[in-house]
């Protein structure tokens, strides 16, 4: 099983900008098909800042037959939206962004989203249920995947309150959280430097 390395890039110092956004408060009052549009649209603003940041133009925004991101110009790119932040980053190699609010969840979706040996590595909590979830589902989109492989994506380590590392296709992947607000937010770190923007 092999860790997860980054190629030479031309994103500078090997520093990923993720940049999470806070919804206005007008847009809880749009209809359901608007909010999407307007949070898609939001999310692609946090994208373009984090664009900004690494210095990097914003090529054509494609999806493939899934939904996933398609890269541009050798850059590779994710996005996420919730109800109250959305989030967005650039990278030179596959990448994977997810946010959550945390809140209490019934203990029965426990089991669907980490095996005993996972939760033996953490307390059985929300905020370690969102930090799994989030992490894997970062992970999966860096991937290209998606959900159905929940199952077999693993928590192999807790480093610390801020980094875990997964086991997915027989590869190491490093994710890096940051919690805001009753918020968290993970990316697939590996070996970048993370400068989170949450505004």
């Amino acid at each position: 099983m092999k860790p997860i390395r980054n190629p030479k890039s031309k994103i500078q110092n090997q520093t990923l900008y993720p940049v999470i956004l806070s919804v206005p408060a007008t847009a809880k009052g749009l209809k359901p098909k608007e909010r999407v549009k307007f949070l898609s649209r939001h999310a692609r603003r946090a994208l373009e800042m984090s664009a900004e940041k690494s210095h990097i133009r914003l090529g054509e925004l494609a999806q493939d037959e899934r939904n996933a991101p398609l890269p541009f110009n050798g850059t590779f790119w994710s996005i996420t939206h919730k109800t109250g932040y959305v989030g967005g980053v650039v990278a030179p190699s596959p990448i994977g962004i997810d946010l959550e609010k945390i809140y209490s969840r019934t203990k029965s979706l426990f089991p669907r989203t980490a095996t005993e040996a996972e939760w033996a590595l953490a307390d059985k909590s929300s905020a370690t249920f969102f930090r799994y979830w989030t992490a894997k589902e970062a992970v999966l989109k860096a991937a290209g995947t998606g959900l159905k492989d929940l199952s077999i994506c693993r928590v192999i380590r807790i480093r610390d309150d801020h980094h875990l590392d997964i086991e997915y296709e027989d590869k190491q992947w490093r994710v890096e959280h940051t919690f805001f607000e009753d918020h968290i937010a993970s990316i697939v770190k590996n070996d970048f430097r993370i400068d989170w923007t949450v505004t």
